[in-house]
């Protein structure tokens, strides 16, 4: 194996090791999410998404969480539950579900990634069940709002830096 090859090697194994780090303390100032008290049942390291009040919480114990600005389900396509971050994906492609290709039948097929007609945005936290996810948005005037199909849509800053301090099986808890 070359030099070139080895580094480049080093370098790919080291940018998947980092997609599994995990922050073992969360610094305030470096927080993109804006440090407030929560009071609720959820553990640290929870993902608690309250669609009411289009907000997304990273409990991080001790009576506090990081809080984001998200657009939610609109009416008729809000869910509540649980479930897990089960997927990682940076600049994911997307292919419309078929409830959304029925809804929307010019859209195309398959929106590469990083593309302006991809939803995805910058990052997506992929839902247990497959139906659902956390993820960016290339339309920020739909965050706070009731704007997608169930999907919770974030800042592409704000999945960013969510994405940095999750792992796959974090717990995310959706009420309404």
């Amino acid at each position: 194996m070359s030099a070139l090859s080895r580094c480049f090697a080093a370098a790919v194994a080291v940018a998947i090791l980092s997609l599994f780090a995990i922050p073992a303390t969360v610094t305030p100032a470096a927080a993109r999410g804006e440090l407030v008290p929560f009071n609720g049942e959820a553990s640290a390291g929870t993902i608690v998404v309250r669609t009411s009040q289009r907000r997304l919480y990273l409990v991080l114990g001790e009576g506090r969480a990081l809080s984001y600005p998200v657009g939610v389900g609109r009416a008729g396509r809000q869910w509540a539950g649980r479930s897990m971050i089960d997927g990682k994906h940076v600049r994911p492609a997307w292919a419309p579900p078929p409830d959304i290709a029925r809804a929307r039948p010019g859209l195309a097929r398959v929106h590469e990634g990083g593309a302006p007609s991809n939803p995805m945005g910058a990052a997506a936290l992929t839902l247990s069940g497959g139906d659902y996810a956390i993820h960016g948005t290339n339309d920020p005037s739909s965050i706070g709002g009731f704007v997608s199909y169930g999907c919770i849509r974030m800042y592409n800053q704000d999945i960013t830096d969510l994405f940095d301090r999750v792992s796959i099986g974090t717990p995310v808890l959706v009420t309404r």
